[in-house]
């Protein structure tokens, strides 16, 4: 069964993986080109608006209306091409899932693993929907208010005369472009990661059936015991292949969603309000699934050892069978957790901590603004 199919999908619409189908020399070109075009028009607009912060900014509210979107569109630009550098690396942690001892070998398992990858899927979808959403509430608000007027829909530090209406319409469609490209690579990138982290807990869970037929064969248990260590060094590598990306959208997310609670607090227009909700809702939603999946598989790994005890008919196992049986229990109840740069980890008490953080920095600001 193919892992990640929809997540893929997403990741190859992004301009962050090339479809594995796409071996031609002319399909690589064309892929390439429109890769190249996505990254080009994500920087460009990122250095448009750190250059309109540099030079133009003179006050906090012009300071948060330019940070909010030039936060985003960098750590959208950062991650598109740290997927294209360790596209390898990635794909060989996808590939494994499909190996021994992961491999589903019986039809209990190839369930468990539909299961899973269904989750994955209907998450990636919910999540895309939302953004989406965020996407065209923007664009809908810019027309109506912009456009007509003439005005950027973001704020940005622009090289040349603009205010021909060719000039203008290409400027104001291309910082729209990247506002979307910068959502759908957000999209494809959390939900690699939380894919993955959905297939650790579908590890754990074949795992958790394999070990309930060692009454039957008792042999199978060494198999296990294998298995379990490679969980537990599958989601070291994958924790620290994207430790970095964790750590800098935790700290990005804070910064923008305090930004945009001050935004809100300002703001007069209905229309902008309501797209700015939106798009906190976005962000916050970004950051808590990392949180919430993170929990996930910190509960599963946990759960292991109660499953074993619960599940298991220990009368009839030999001693051998038993004490190895104790040992996984044992391990077991030292969680499987993620952390950003092993700084924060990654569960729901660190997502309170983050709306804590951003709340109290909007405080802060609105208080130095009265």
């Amino acid at each position: 069964m193919r892992v990640l199919k929809f997540t893929l999908l997403i990741c190859a619409f992004a301009g962050c993986w090339q479809p594995l189908s796409w071996t031609s020399l002319f399909k690589h070109i064309i892929y390439k080109t429109y890769a190249m075009f996505l990254v080009s028009a994500l920087y460009i607009f990122s250095i448009s608006q750190f250059m309109n912060i540099v030079l133009n900014v003179e006050n906090s509210d012009e300071f948060t209306d330019s940070l909010y979107m030039m936060l985003t569109v960098f750590v959208a630009g950062y991650k598109q091409v740290y997927m294209w550098i360790d596209r390898k690396n990635v794909m060989v942690k996808i590939n494994i899932l499909m190996e021994k001892p992961f491999a589903a070998c019986e039809t209990r398992e190839i369930m468990i693993q539909q299961k899973f990858e269904k989750m994955v899927q209907n998450n990636t979808l919910r999540y895309l929907i939302l953004v989406l959403m965020t996407i065209t509430s923007i664009v809908l608000t810019s027309v109506c208010t912009e456009l007509k007027n003439r005005n950027l829909t973001y704020k940005a530090w622009v090289p040349f005369n603009y205010s021909y209406p060719a000039v203008y319409l290409f400027v104001y469609i291309h910082q729209l472009i990247g506002m979307a490209i910068s959502g759908i690579v957000n999209v494809a990138c959390e939900s690699v990661i939380c894919g993955l982290l959905l297939h650790i807990c579908c590890q754990i869970e074949i795992l958790e059936y394999r070990l309930t037929k060692i009454t039957h064969d008792e042999s199978i248990l060494h198999d296990c015991i294998y298995h379990h260590n490679r969980i537990f060094k599958y989601a070291y590598t994958v924790n620290n292949m994207f430790a970095k990306i964790i750590a800098l959208q935790f700290a990005v997310s804070m910064l923008v969603v305090c930004s945009n609670l001050y935004r809100i607090a300002m703001a007069k227009d209905y229309a902008i309000i309501v797209s700015l909700m939106l798009y906190t809702g976005a962000i916050l939603a970004q950051i808590f699934i990392y949180c919430w999946f993170g929990n996930e598989v910190k509960i599963k790994s946990l759960h292991l050892a109660n499953s074993i005890y619960n599940n298991v008919e220990w009368s009839t196992l030999s001693n051998r069978s038993k004490k190895d049986l104790l040992i996984i229990m044992k391990r077991a109840m030292a969680p499987i957790e993620f952390s950003s740069m092993y700084i924060l980890t990654m569960n729901l008490d660190s997502f309170v901590a983050l709306l804590k953080m951003s709340y109290s920095a909007f405080n802060l600001l609105h208080q130095t603004q009265e």
